[in-house]
C-alpha cells in the first residue's frame, strides 16, 4: 500500500481553510485549486494572464517538490471568473500546458475574493 504525503505552499489559506497544496498518493500528485498570489509577499498581481503565470509557477514548484514535472499533468481544470478574460489567459495556459495536452476542464464561476480572476487545479501522473 502506498503512503500519503503532503506538500504545503505556506498560503494562510492552507490552514484556515484545512487543506494541502498538493498530496502525493503513489504515482499520483493532486495539486489543489492555484491562484496567482505571490505566497512570499501575499500580493496578487490585477491582470487574469500575471494571476496564471503565478498560479504556474507555484503548481510547478510544488510538482518538482513532489518528485513531478509539468509534463506529468494529465488533467487540469480552469475557473475563471469572468468568459471575457479566456482570451488574455489564453497565451499563458498555452505556454505552460500546450505541450502536454492534459485532458481539461474550464468553468466560469466566482472565487472566494475579489482580486483573484482565475484558479488553476492540477492531477499529474508519474510513469
Amino acid at each position: 500500500m502506498s503512503s500519503t504525503r503532503t506538500i504545503s505552499s505556506g498560503s494562510p489559506f492552507e490552514a484556515t481553510l484545512g487543506y494541502s497544496r498538493a498530496l502525493i498518493k503513489g504515482d499520483w500528485c493532486f495539486v489543489s485549486g492555484t491562484t496567482g498570489y505571490d505566497y512570499a509577499t501575499m500580493t496578487m498581481p490585477e491582470g487574469v494572464a500575471d494571476q496564471a503565470q503565478n498560479a504556474f509557477a507555484t503548481i510547478d514548484k510544488t510538482l518538482a517538490e513532489a518528485g513531478f514535472a509539468m509534463s506529468d499533468v494529465v488533467r487540469v481544470q480552469y475557473t475563471l471568473t469572468d468568459a471575457a478574460l479566456i482570451e488574455q489567459a489564453a497565451p499563458v495556459l498555452a505556454h505552460w500546458l500546450g505541450p502536454v495536452r492534459p485532458a481539461a476542464t474550464m468553468v466560469i464561476a466566482g472565487l472566494i475574493r475579489p482580486e483573484m480572476l482565475i484558479e488553476i487545479e492540477v492531477t499529474a501522473l508519474r510513469g
